[in-house]
């Protein structure tokens, strides 16, 4: 068993699904981290983007994948077990910080072009990820 932390728990309705992109993995709407020790010689990781704490471990990237996929569904079947809804990896809020002079000008642009701060957020966010899909 994988050590959990109840302390937090939110709904996850939103499947990512299965597979390794990058330095990532997803599986059943979690995402986690795949790291190295030279040292000890493995990789292991954790889930990304909760507050409870779930980790795996293994000495090749498939082995690592697949110990990531049984400590996603043993988290989701002890949060299930406990009756607890598992973390979210997203919200879908975050805060930012981007100083005064940017702040005034995004508010400016933003009721210039009959935007909230908000909208005018997301759309430069949307932006910059479409940007980054096409790479």
């Amino acid at each position: 068993m994988r050590p959990i932390d109840d302390s937090g728990c939110g709904a996850d309705t939103e499947s990512l699904g299965a597979g390794m992109n990058s330095n990532i993995l997803k599986h059943k709407g979690q995402v986690g981290s795949i790291e190295h020790d030279l040292d000890r010689g493995v990789l292991y990781g954790k889930l990304l983007f909760i507050n409870d704490l779930v980790t795996y471990e293994a000495e090749n990237l498939r082995t690592l994948e697949e110990e990531f996929r049984v400590s996603v569904d043993e988290y989701l079947a002890d949060c299930a077990a406990m009756g607890i809804e598992p973390n979210k990896p997203f919200k879908g809020s975050f805060n930012i910080r981007i100083g005064r002079e940017l702040h005034k000008k995004l508010a400016m642009k933003a009721a210039g072009e009959g935007l909230g701060l908000n909208e005018a957020v997301q759309l430069a966010v949307e932006r910059f990820v479409v940007g980054e899909e096409r790479y």
